[in-house]
């Protein structure tokens, strides 16, 4: 297990937020913090300080919002259970980052722009790549630049400790190609899509494992 170069964010994602996060908070000692709603996503979040200038989102279904037209980012309207789906890197300038990996083989998806309101009412806005443009397998990171917002992470999370993660994908040599071409700088390793990521908590270490 290792730390990935340039790592924004781990994506938990799960079939009910709420009971996701309380159950985050049992097994790690530390509540999540509210994060806000994606409009047009139909999706909400919470969220946690790794360190390493990382955050871990756990994310699930908005019943505030009216359901989207298409499928929810992340594999949400398909869970029994939540598990970590995929992560993002952070990458100036997304639009160059997505010509170059699509120049190397593989496509990114179309860049996006994003925006949520967090609970003190500040707007936040962002750039990504579109996660259902992404590899299915998860083990490919979506690329994300911030612009000029602040961080998440410079928002005062509550915070646990990133110990490590592995990426994981049922076919690895498959995935090697995209890897390599958004920069992601890691290898995937056999087993179910995902990622298993090693958290040391309040309550010791803990594992974070792909969803059933």
């Amino acid at each position: 297990m290792g730390i990935p170069h340039a790592l924004d964010h781990i994506v938990y994602a799960a079939p009910d937020l709420p009971a996701a996060g309380a159950a985050f908070a049992r097994l790690a000692g530390v509540e999540p913090a509210v994060g806000g709603s994606h409009p047009g996503w139909g999706t909400h979040n919470l969220l946690v300080g790794l360190g390493h200038g990382a955050y871990l989102e756990l994310v699930g279904p908005d019943p505030s919002q009216i359901p989207p037209a298409g499928p929810r980012p992340f594999r949400i309207d398909g869970l029994s259970a939540p598990g970590a789906v995929t992560w993002a890197v952070r990458r100036d300038g997304l639009d160059a980052h997505a010509r170059r990996a699509r120049g190397a083989g593989y496509d990114p998806g179309r860049v996006l722009a994003m925006s949520r309101y967090r609970p003190d009412g500040a707007l936040v806005g962002w750039t990504l790549t579109d996660p259902l443009g992404a590899h299915p397998s998860g083990a490919v990171p979506f690329l994300i630049d911030w612009g000029r917002t602040p961080h998440p992470t410079a928002s005062g999370l509550p915070e646990v400790r990133l110990a490590g993660m592995r990426v994981q994908a049922p076919d690895p040599d498959a995935v090697a190609g995209p890897l390599d071409a958004v920069g992601a700088g890691v290898r995937a390793d056999p087993g179910p899509a995902g990622l298993v990521v090693a958290l040391d908590t309040p309550n010791g270490r803990v594992e974070l494992t792909p969803p059933p």
